[in-house]
Order: C-alpha cells, then structure tokens, then sequence
C-alpha cells in the first residue's frame, strides 16, 4: 500500500474519528496538521482532482470566513477559491485523506476505508 496522508484538525471529532479507524486497522498515516500547514494551490488542485469536485465543494460554508470573504460570490473563479482556501485552511473541508493515488472526505469517517 502506498503512504497514506490525513489532512487533520485534532479538534475536529470527525477527523479524530478518522485518525482512531485508520490506527485500529494498523494504518500509520502521516497527519498534517492542515490548520499549520496549509496544502499550497498545487496540492489542493491535486486533492480536488482525486475528489472529482470544484473548489466552492471541498469548503466548509458555515464558517465566518466563507461569509466575511464573500466568497457565495458566484462570480470567483476557481484560482480565487483556491487561493482563499490556502490562504484560510479553516474553509477546507476536513478530514482529507490521500491514500493509492485516491482521496476520500472522512464525513463520515468509514468513507475512507473505499480508498485504501
């Protein structure tokens, strides 16, 4: 099996939860903190191809900064939700784990088990 990444927030139940299903099934995944270590633009590009999804999908709507950002504006284009995104970590969607060249949203946290 090919290095598994979990893009995580360790206050955030549903990625601890993810983090708890890959450790009982013996996964030693690498975790980022993604709040400290943003993906840069390359690798959310990357991240939202495996997702099959456009940026506006992969961000969390309810946040204060989606809305203070004005970023329902239907007239950004993707480079500018990307960017808000690198620039704002807390809008991505979490958990994010990478694993064989796939990615999976852990919402709920099995979901991640059909890329492993």
């Amino acid at each position: 099996m090919s290095d598994v990444v979990i893009l995580h927030n360790p206050r955030c139940s549903k990625s601890r939860d993810t983090l708890a299903l890959l450790t009982e099934r013996g996964i030693k995944p690498t975790v980022v903190d993604y709040l400290n270590d943003p993906p840069d633009a390359v690798e959310l590009e990357r991240i939202l191809e495996m997702l099959g999804l456009a940026p506006r999908e992969l961000m969390r709507r309810n946040e204060a900064e989606y809305r203070a950002l004005g970023l329902d504006d239907e007239r950004l284009g993707h480079a500018e939700l990307i960017e808000a995104m690198r620039a704002h970590p807390r809008l991505i969607e979490r958990p994010i784990v990478v694993a064989n060249g796939k990615a999976a949203i852990g919402r709920p946290p099995e979901s991640v088990l059909d890329i492993l």
